[in-house]
């Protein structure tokens, strides 16, 4: 027995014709007549009472109508389900964030826009600094994850540049420059600079120490934040004063304030990060998602800066 049969066998019970089923199907009478015959043979009983002007279903023919039309259903299902998951539409995936990149808006911009487009996907999201989550990468636990290069080993990753967010300068409300828009780098130079352990975000902490000695002094390092995040807090409590990506200002603390970088301004880039060999549709469409998303931003942000230079 072939799907084809009962597909046949289904058009005639539902149309009690023989002419006007094989016209549903796009095929000739004889045919259609020839292959419920052998059905019928197959079954051991027959299905139709062959009648003047139509056909009957018998008892055995009622039963496995009932039961045709679950497995056509359920082959449909399995058909529609697989085509699905091709396309990506459904599946898993496990999403790391490394070192705050949630704060930056089109981290959370890509998110939604991709849980809009997929919303058969399940995100199961995991916060983790930047080593981290590449060796989750590599053992498989992670299957793609926002980043803060430097990577010291990409071997095997793929890695999409998303943004490039400049930093800013935290300091204390009671600071002399605290009324000010903007300090330049080097007036930080006798301060006592909080930042976070290099391990957990070596390329972040490389950038903040190199534009300090491009401004002309190596800072003075106190005590390390445990995380990005909690470095504004120890601003307020006291500890020194830090330089902290743009997205950090949605941190609201007592005590503090940001102030933009004159002259050679760092920049904080995040990418996402993903296996090479990771072949899944529904972590290649969240990074051709997440890399339209990228470049309108860009192309906005081009634009904003065009109409405030011709002012």
């Amino acid at each position: 027995m072939e799907l084809r049969h009962l597909r046949y066998f289904v058009a005639v019970a539902e149309e009690l014709h023989f002419t006007r089923a094989a016209e549903r199907l796009g095929i000739k009478q004889p045919p259609l007549s020839l292959q419920i015959r052998q059905l019928e043979h197959e079954m051991g009983a027959p299905l139709f009472y062959r009648l003047t002007r139509g056909v009957e279903l018998t008892e055995t023919g009622a039963l496995l109508l009932v039961e045709a039309r679950q497995i056509l259903d359920q082959v449909e299902r399995a058909k529609a389900g697989v085509q699905s998951r091709a396309r990506g539409e459904t599946g898993h995936i496990h999403l790391g964030f490394a070192g705050a990149t949630y704060f930056q808006p089109l981290v959370p911009a890509v998110i939604r826009a991709y849980r809009e487009h997929y919303p058969g996907v399940v995100l199961s999201p995991a916060q983790s600094n930047t080593p981290q989550l590449v060796a989750g990468l590599r053992s498989g636990e992670i299957d793609i994850a926002f980043v803060r290069p430097l990577i010291s080993d990409g071997e095997g990753l793929a890695i999409e540049p998303l943004v490039e967010e400049p930093m800013v300068v935290v300091l204390p409300a009671s600071h002399p420059c605290a009324g000010d828009r903007s300090v330049p780098l080097e007036a930080l130079a006798r301060e006592t600079l909080i930042l976070f352990p290099r391990a957990i975000g070596p390329g972040l902490y490389d950038a903040v120490i190199a534009s300090c000695q491009r401004a002309g002094f190596s800072p003075k390092l106190g005590q390390e934040a445990p995380q990005i995040s909690s470095i504004v807090h120890m601003v307020a409590a006291g500890f020194g004063v830090s330089i902290v990506p743009q997205s950090i200002k949605q941190i609201h603390a007592e005590g503090v304030v940001f102030l933009g970088i004159e002259g050679d301004v760092p920049h904080a880039p995040i990418s996402l990060a993903y296996r090479q060999d990771d072949h899944g549709t529904v972590v290649r469409n969240f990074v051709a998602l997440a890399r339209r998303i990228a470049r309108a931003s860009k192309s906005e942000e081009r634009q904003v800066a065009g109409k405030c230079g011709a002012k």
